[in-house]
Parts: C-alpha cells; structure tokens; sequence
C-alpha cells in the first residue's frame, strides 16, 4: 500500500439528525456546515500543550489541559477544557508519531489510553482524551444534586407501570438539563469532538491523524475520516457502529426510529448468544451444558420464571443476591462482551436454571460470582459523571422520534427477535425524545469521502453485543478507502484477544500495510479455555 504523507513515508523508511441535515448544512452568516467541514476547524487557534504529571494515573503518564473553542461557528470565542493523558513511546529516539485514542461510550473516559500492544507502545506516544463534556474535560452537568441523575437511564421496562415511571422520569430529568446544562449541551456532537481531535493533532505535531477507536470511538472515527480525509494516516475502528444508522437510518421512514433499535445492537446481543450456547454445547467445562437439552429454551424458561417474580441465588460474598429479570438480561449481555466471561456465565445461568426448579434447595455450596451488568453511557471514574453526558452525545447526532410513547412498541418489536434484549437496547434513547439539546453543527454524511490512507475496520464475526458484526462489514463497503479484518469470536472488540488482529494492527501503524483482503484471525484461546497473557 502506498501512503500518501510525507510522515508516513519517513515511517516506512525508519522500519443522528433529520434528513434535512444529511449534508450537514447548517444556517450560519458565518459558514454553512458543508463550509465549516471544509474548512476544517475554521481558523480556531492551536492549543499549547503542557505535559506534567498527572493527578491519578498509572506511573509513566504525562497529563495536559487543551483549550478549544465551544463551537467551531466561533473558533475564537467561548473556549472550554479537554483532559489529556500521554503514554510516551518507549523508544523516544525512534518514535514514528502519535496514536489517538478514544474508548467508546459515548460517555467514556479516554484521558488514560492503554499501551493498545508492546509494540505501539515502543514506537508511539499514545494519546487519549477526554471529549467534550465529559469527564474531566469541561463537563456537562444537569443535576445540582447528583442523585437526581438517576431520572436518567433507569431500568429497562417490563410492565405498563414501569414504563410510565420511566418515562416520566426521564421527562422529569430532560427538564432539568434544560434548566442547568448551560450551552454546552448545543455542542456536544462527534462532529464537534472531531474537530476537537484535528485541533490536538496539530497541537502535538502530526501532519497526519493515527487513531484507535472502539465502539461509540468507532463512529468518532468515522466522522473524522469524513469531515478530515486528507488527514488521515493510519485509522482503526473496532467494534463498529454503522454511521448511517447512528445518525438517520438507510430509509427515510428510519428516521423516525428510536436510534438505539436501528442500530441492532439487540441483534448482535442475540447472535453473541448463541455463539456462547454453540460453544457450551458438548463442552464438560460448561456449567449450562446439560445433555439432550436445548441451551436456548433452557435459557427462555428461566426469563419466563423471572417475568413472574424475581428468585435467589447464593452468591460468592456469602449472601443471598435477588435477581430480577432485568438483571439476568443485564447481565448475560455484560458476560457477552468477553468470551473469557464464557465460564462465570454458565455458572450464573446454571445456579438460575437451579433456584427456579421448585425441588431447589441451594446452599452456600452452590454460590456463585453474579457478573457485572453492562454500564450505560456516562460510567466512569472522573470528575463528574452522569448519563446525561452520553446521552447528550447521541441525542446530538441522532435522529429519534418526538413521542415518548414510541418507544413501547419498538422494545416490543425488538424483543421479538432478541427476548429481553430489545428493549434494553430500545428504551436506552428514551431521553432522545424530549432532549432540549441541539447540535446544528452535528454531521450525518456523506460517508464515503475517499481518505489520504485506508481505514482498517475490526469486528467479530461470531457475534458483538453492542455493535453486530454486519455493521463492520457494512461500514467498510460505506467508507469511501477502508479493509475489513474479522476476528472469529463473539465479544465487544478485537484487540487483547488474538495474536493476529496485535499484529495486524501493529504492521498497519508501523509499515502502512493492510493485513490481506479476507483476512480472519483466530482467537487465541476458546471461550472456556484458561486465559493466559496474550503474546503480542
């Protein structure tokens, strides 16, 4: 492959909104969104960058502060704060660049990036942020009193009752963002992060962007490559959101969708499901396994006992822990981001399959580890964090019904083709819908700039319960220069998994070369194999 800038050939040598909007025009006597895209940051000031040590951090971090303009229609006006964190390169003296980092969410802190493997770390500094809003950036804040953030993104419902509480709740805390979220809230979209990004490119020297980004960060990549082709160097996306059903859909009728059931995340949960009951058939090590019976409507007649009542199971801290039916769905999808969780999972699900036998006596033998249920956007450990901080992201970008009670009959519907988790996928956006939030500078296409260099899209091909598989094939045909590269496992992301996607990456930031069209790695242990470190 031959890269197009000068940075890259030295390295070579050296080793959702209306239909209206699709454009992303806006209405401005400053300039027009195809204008302001055009333009890239529209003249705003390159931020000085100070690296010290930081607050709280692993050893070998450096830490900075980057001020960058509240909106890009006034690139020297209002400013706000980015958290930035640095892991240097190992090898200083033949360091090749800079790889961005960002961690997904939206919601999510970046400000501390990992190594992404040994040898990036050696050859790169490695550097994340935290977005806009977010963390320990500016942040956006709706509740004075932080309990009140919990009438926002509460429980997926399962009766009349507990949908009328939860939309009334969140009515209750959309309102309250109107009141204290300030003008922050108007300027929260990827498009906005994006550009925050092309500003801390050039703040730390690049001529060329290198990026990473997983989940929600795959969609930042996305917008990046299209709102910046010219800039990108060496850009991966893993766990891949399909930008056009992030934003308004593939059909005009989509864009009246709640955004969180056109995505099919549902479905890729679905698929992740019976990925895992596939390789827990037959396996002894699988605490589910029963022989001569069917995993999935083993699976189903224990959603159907907790439709009725919650039961109670012993678990690993001594106590008897109740489970809801949203818990064993919460947390079946939390265990289906990793095949490693395989093992714990059967054992949940078989002490469940247990309690509901009524001839059940369990006791403290039987315990069990109860896995973590999936976070909602906004977790972390920051500053400040709420759900209103990713909520305000993808309400920016997306385009959702206005009624509130839509949103019933598509967790209804969704439901239909993955039990219990369509409508904890569906109801996530509810806020969407009388969100007081508007991004006029947002971005919803086109999506097929041709990039300076290739994008490299990752995904797992057995299944991914946030973002399905076929949104990374999708993306790579939408993508105006991009390779898919598939992982033959289910779970939420590539990397850390399989020696080949580490060297595959590896060779695509160091050399500039694509693994070969086609190209599927293998994991490198099975979902009940024993983890041991990756070999990079």
């Amino acid at each position: 492959m031959v890269r197009k800038s000068r940075r890259s050939l030295v390295r070579a040598g050296a080793v959702l909104a209306a239909v209206t909007l699709m454009t992303g025009v806006f209405t401005s006597t400053q300039a027009t969104g195809s204008e302001l895209a055009s333009q890239g940051t529209n003249g705003a000031t390159v931020p000085e960058l100070s690296w010290g040590p930081c607050a709280a951090a692993p050893p070998g971090y450096e830490c900075a502060e980057a001020e960058v303009p509240l909106s890009y229609r006034d690139p020297h006006g209002q400013r706000i704060t980015l958290a930035l964190g640095k892991l240097p390169a190992a090898d200083q003296a033949g360091k090749l660049g800079t790889i961005f980092y960002n961690p997904g969410g939206p919601g999510g802190s970046g400000q501390i990036p990992p190594e992404l493997t040994p040898e990036l770390h050696e050859r790169f500094d490695i550097v994340g942020f935290d977005p806009r809003g977010i963390g320990s950036s500016t942040p956006l804040r709706c509740f004075p009193d932080r309990s009140q953030s919990r009438l926002l993104g509460g429980e997926f419902p399962i009766t009349l009752a507990q949908e009328r509480k939860l939309i009334e709740d969140t009515a209750k805390g959309t309102a309250l963002c109107a009141e204290n979220a300030g003008p922050l809230i108007n300027h929260m979209s990827t498009a906005n992060v994006a550009r925050d990004m092309d500003l801390l490119r050039q703040a730390v020297g690049e001529e060329m962007t290198s990026y990473y980004g997983i989940s929600y960060g795959s969609h930042l990549g996305s917008v990046y490559a299209n709102l910046f082709p010219d800039k990108v160097g060496s850009l991966v996306i893993d766990a891949v959101l399909d930008p056009v059903e992030w934003t308004t859909g593939h059909h005009p009728a989509q864009r009246f969708e709640p955004f969180s059931y056109r995505l099919g995340s549902h479905l890729g949960s679905e698929h992740a499901l019976k990925s895992f009951f596939e390789a827990c058939s037959g396996d002894e090590r699988c605490a589910f396994d029963e022989p001569g019976v069917d995993l999935a409507d083993k699976y189903d007649r224990i959603l159907d006992r907790l439709r009725q009542a919650p039961v109670s199971i012993p678990s690993s801290g001594g106590e008897q822990v109740e489970i809801t039916y949203q818990d064993v769905v919460r947390s079946t999808l939390g265990s289906l981001y990793s095949a490693d969780a395989s093992t714990s999972l059967a054992e949940f699900l078989q002490a469940l399959s247990d309690a509901i036998d009524p001839a059940a006596r369990l006791t403290a033998a039987d315990a069990v580890q109860v896995p973590e249920p999936v976070q909602g956007p906004g977790y972390q450990q920051a500053r400040y964090s709420g759900p209103e901080q990713g909520m305000a992201v993808f309400c920016a970008d997306s385009s959702n019904p206005g009624n509130p009670h839509s949103w019933s009959g598509y967790a209804r519907k969704a439901d239909r083709g993955a039990r219990g988790f369509g409508s904890n996928w569906t109801w996530l956006s509810l806020a969407c819908a009388t969100w007081p939030g508007h991004d006029r500078d947002h971005y919803a296409g086109p999506w097929d700039r041709e990039t300076a260099n290739p994008v490299l899209v990752v995904g797992n091909g057995k299944g991914d319960p946030a973002t399905p598989y076929e949104d990374a094939q999708s993306t790579a045909k939408l993508l105006g220069n991009a390779r898919l590269l598939t992982l033959d496992t289910f779970g939420h992301g590539a990397l850390g998994n399989s020696k080949c996607i580490a060297e595959s990456l590896n060779t695509y930031f160091i050399e500039g070369t694509l693994p070969a069209e086609g190209t599927v790695c293998q994991p490198d242990r099975g979902p009940f194999d024993q983890r041991t470190p990756v070999q990079n």
